[in-house]
């Protein structure tokens, strides 16, 4: 049956992914980048760009080139239990551990901090994250009208605020480009690449994937092909969007060390880059700006979670689930923006290797027919070495193992030494995946 899905409908799809991506770690993230790699700020941003766009692009496109259901049915190719256990621990991620709470603490820290007392911190923060995760509630339990709200009001609001304090910093630059500092005066390549693990959009490309392919169906989209041409199409949208933004934020961060000096977070230099350009004003554009991206990011994320804890556990609804994940996320958002981001990132740098090898995978598991064990091996050798990583991104590294697979491991040093481990997981799982199907097929023969 031919099936058609309007263009202006793709619009809308391709606008609500570029909301739901662009939150808090999405703002935040580049123009701190942009501020530490100075001149090397394009080498880093090609780096960013792969894990902060590519990739979570392409696992938009993996969900309906695999045409499964959601998460767990793709991580079950693994294993069953490995799938229920990694779409836990991924929604919990993406959800009230991390990025949710992270969404309202960055909406305070930027939006609502700069403008009042040093002494009505704490309060504050327990007032607005309270008021804002209510309306992140309400926006949840209209889940039917997702795609109508992030894609036809919030995000335009979004991208209008965004867009005009990043052509102004394009085209009226704070100062010139200074020398990388850190990570970004040798390694600005790999420095950029796990940067954008921080942004945890390859993990929420997994849920997010699904709301796009759901919004489909609830179309009468049925067809494979067409769901699979809609995503790419959407997918597109998106990556134009976030690659323009991503670069403007970049060069704002790069160009604003003449006149800010290197702050300690992005959070920092987005209130201080406002403030130049606009003054006092600039703080009520900012806090618009944060709280717009944030809420979108958390609608989708909180309606995400309640979706898939309802499925696996049918005896609480879905509204109790949006409930309880919103008055979670309240209370851990006022621990704290620095508190969460230590937490978190020793969790993304253990996960997020297991996530890109997941994806890469499934868009050849026609090549190597799906077998279970290549799967298995690969995802075990990836894990084996992220795991370390992750204790290592939590100081409390293992230094015979760091000495072992820095010797053996090409490009250990900077968080990619998984990729020799999952290729030849990949290479051992087809050879035993090859013998195994030789030697039944020779029981078949000698049956016969």
């Amino acid at each position: 049956m031919n099936q058609k899905i309007s263009t202006s409908y793709i619009i809308v799809l391709g606008l609500m992914l570029f909301a739901l991506f662009f939150g808090a770690g999405n703002l935040i993230f580049p123009i701190m980048m942009g501020q530490e790699a100075g001149v090397n700020i394009w080498v880093a941003m090609a780096g960013f760009v792969i894990t902060g766009i590519g990739l979570p692009i392409l696992t938009v496109i993996s969900l309906g080139y695999s045409r499964e259901s959601d998460i767990q049915s793709l991580a079950t190719r693994v294993h069953p239990m490995f799938g229920l256990i990694f779409s836990i621990i991924l929604y919990l991620a993406i959800g009230p551990l991390f990025a949710i709470p992270r969404a309202g603490t960055v909406s305070f820290e930027i939006g609502i901090r700069p403008l009042i007392p040093e002494s009505w911190d704490t309060i504050g923060l327990f007032i607005f994250s309270i008021l804002f995760f209510a309306v992140a509630t309400l926006l949840s339990l209209n889940s039917s009208k997702i795609v109508d709200i992030l894609g036809k009001y919030l995000t335009p609001i979004k991208i209008s605020f965004l867009s005009l304090l990043v052509i102004v910093a394009i085209f009226k630059p704070l100062g010139a480009l200074q020398k990388p500092i850190g990570k970004y005066t040798e390694n600005s390549f790999f420095s950029g690449f796990s940067e954008g693990y921080l942004t945890m959009d390859v993990l929420a490309a997994f849920v997010f994937g699904i709301i796009i392919i759901n919004s489909l169906r609830s179309k009468g989209v049925e067809s494979g092909k067409v769901i699979m041409v809609s995503t790419m199409k959407a997918g597109l949208i998106a990556a134009v969007l976030l690659a323009f933004f991503y670069s403007a934020l970049a060069f704002m961060g790069a160009s604003s060390v003449s006149e800010l000096g290197i702050l300690d977070n992005g959070g920092s230099v987005l209130a201080g880059v406002a403030n130049l350009y606009f003054g006092s004003f600039g703080g009520v554009i900012l806090g618009a700006l944060i709280t717009a991206a944030c809420m979108t990011t958390s609608v989708g994320l909180i309606s995400s979670c309640a979706s898939y804890f309802n499925k696996i556990l049918p005896k609480v609804s879905y509204r109790s689930f949006v409930i309880i994940f919103a008055i979670f996320s309240t209370a851990v958002a006022n621990f704290g923006l620095s508190h969460l981001i230590s937490i978190s990132t020793p969790v993304l740098t253990t996960i997020y290797p297991l996530a890109i090898v997941l994806l890469i995978l499934t868009f050849f598991h026609n090549a190597f027919k799906g077998k279970k064990i290549v799967y298995q091996l690969a995802m075990l050798f990836t894990f084996i070495v992220s795991v370390f990583d992750g204790l290592n991104a939590a100081g409390l590294g293992v230094k015979p193992v760091d000495q072992l697979f820095s010797s053996i491991l090409p490009l250990y040093e900077v968080g990619l030494g998984w990729l020799l481990p999952a290729f030849i997981g990949v290479i051992l799982g087809i050879i035993i995946g090859f013998f195994k199907l030789s030697s039944k097929e020779k029981e078949e023969e000698q049956l016969i």
